[in-house]
């Protein structure tokens, strides 16, 4: 007799191999860069008391797959600071300086980078993230991946907006595409697509992975 442990293993193997479309997150999902990007925000806050930083680093947490250019007027109105324009833009500058190398240094989520690389001939991947579209765009240059992607949307293109486009643009029935996520942004997306969702489990996911009933993965060697 199989155990859970197997039959939840079978489901994600015939997920990801019925897939003809598989929409790709990208922070948590195909590279373990959660940390770096959760550091980040804290310090840039940090200067604004311990308590601000925390609030911050709590919200970023449980808030995962918004952009920043969301984020930051938001911390910066809780630090008392100006949420002009011109202000937001210097801390996203600030911020992208502080986690760009990080992330291409990043480790891979594993199994990820073998899978991308033996299967983009095979299936239509197209990456859904809230970095921006110039930086995601650098980073998927400097891995060395860029090629793996038919499609790249970052902020501040919605992932729902994008998904949406891609699937009418390619007439891909939504049985047949997968969205790849870590985030409730990442499921909402998914689920107003009618797009079947697939979980990446992490330590910043946990209230999430409590009241998800759907398949879930940690890493794609185990596949």
């Amino acid at each position: 007799m199989e155990s859970d442990l197997d039959q939840k293993l079978k489901s994600v193997t015939s997920l990801l191999d019925s897939a003809v479309l598989i929409f790709w997150d990208f922070d948590g999902v195909v590279k373990d860069s959660l940390d770096i990007k959760r550091l980040a925000f804290e310090n840039l806050f940090l200067p604004f008391g311990p308590e601000i930083a925390s609030r911050v680093r709590i919200h970023h947490e449980r808030n995962g797959g918004i952009s920043r250019f969301e984020k930051i007027p938001l911390y910066l109105k809780w630090a008392g600071q100006p949420t002009s324009p011109l202000q937001v833009n210097e801390f996203c500058d600030r911020f992208a300086k502080a986690v760009q190398q990080g992330v291409i240094d990043a480790p891979w989520v594993p199994g990820v980078r073998d899978y991308l690389l033996g299967n983009f001939t095979e299936q239509y991947f197209v990456l859904v993230t809230a970095t921006p579209q110039e930086e995601i765009e650098q980073i998927l240059d400097a891995l060395g991946i860029s090629h793996c992607f038919r499609e790249v949307y970052g902020a501040p293109t919605k992932k729902a907006i994008a998904m949406a486009a891609v699937l009418d643009r390619q007439k891909c029935p939504p049985f047949s595409s997968l969205m790849i996520g870590d985030a409730e942004t990442d499921r909402q997306a998914a689920l107003l697509n009618l797009v079947p969702f697939l979980l990446r489990r992490t330590p910043l996911n946990l209230p999430l992975q409590n009241f998800y009933s759907g398949p879930m993965f940690d890493d794609l060697n185990d596949e």
